[in-house]
């Protein structure tokens, strides 16, 4: 055999050596996927990673669960704005069956989209069908409901299972005296949950941070949003996070398919 016969074999040997590490890799990275789901996490800035001084607490639930947690979650984001970004989309485009997706808005969606300064962000009011035209673009928009209806049933069409849940609290202590007031979204996400049934649950995440809240008192609350009233601290987020996986582990508003992925020995918030 030639010189220039060894080199093709040579060469032809080392490339069927690549594909077949290539292919391998595939393959245990499938198998990898396979072996447990992946919980997605869709929201704005008090679930998303920010910065310093505070923190979204969707970046402590991986302390919490035995699965790998992806923070999708964006600062400023309502749900009808994660919609028009294709933020919804590009986690369908990733869930696989089995995986969970875990959907939270509220800080940002109130307002009105009629007028001329319209932030691209507020609803159409309702909870329903109800649609509206923005006063800035001219865009159609729909309700709250719509929004996370729509998106929770294209991850349940891929298999997915979907968690609603409600907007975390601002400060209830603010001014020293405890204020549990709700956000009108706390029940429209609990409606959400309702309306798209099987396939999805619902976690009353602004109960759970309230019964925490109660519990901790007007200095240590106040303690924990060092900017204003809606962004907590590091501290405060992975606190969110505890009463979230408390909230769950205990079937507050009924069991969820991320129970069974806790860990054990979860702090107790509330």
């Amino acid at each position: 055999m030639g010189i220039k016969s060894t080199l093709i074999s040579a060469v032809l040997a080392t490339l069927a050596a690549i594909e077949c590490v290539q292919a391998r890799a595939i393959e245990d990275a499938s198998l990898a996927r396979r072996a447990g789901p992946t919980v997605y996490l869709a929201g704005d800035s008090t679930m998303a990673r920010t910065s310093a001084p505070h923190n979204g607490w969707g970046e402590y639930l991986s302390k919490y669960v035995t699965i790998p947690v992806v923070n999708k979650a964006i600062s400023g984001r309502s749900a009808r704005s994660f919609t028009n970004e294709g933020r919804f989309t590009e986690i369908e485009r990733l869930v696989v069956s089995g995986d969970l997706v875990v959907i939270e808005f509220g800080h940002n969606d109130g307002g009105s989209p009629n007028s001329a300064s319209d932030n691209g962000r507020s609803n159409c009011p309702g909870t329903g069908p109800e649609v509206c035209k923005s006063g800035k673009t001219g865009e159609t928009v729909y309700t709250y409901n719509y929004y996370l209806e729509k998106a929770a049933r294209s991850f349940i069409a891929k298999g997915a299972n979907v968690i609603i849940s409600s907007q975390t609290p601002n400060n209830q202590w603010e001014g020293g005296s405890y204020n549990g007031a709700a956000s009108r979204y706390v029940a429209y996400a609990a409606q959400a949950a309702k309306n798209v049934g099987r396939g999805a649950s619902y976690v009353d995440h602004f109960q759970s941070v309230s019964n925490m809240y109660r519990k901790l008192g007007a200095q240590k609350t106040n303690s924990l949003y060092p900017k204003d009233h809606t962004h907590t601290s590091p501290e405060g987020s992975d606190l969110s996070a505890q009463a979230f996986v408390q909230a769950v582990s205990r079937d507050l508003n009924g069991p969820t398919p991320l129970k069974q992925y806790l860990k054990p020995n979860l702090p107790v918030v509330w």
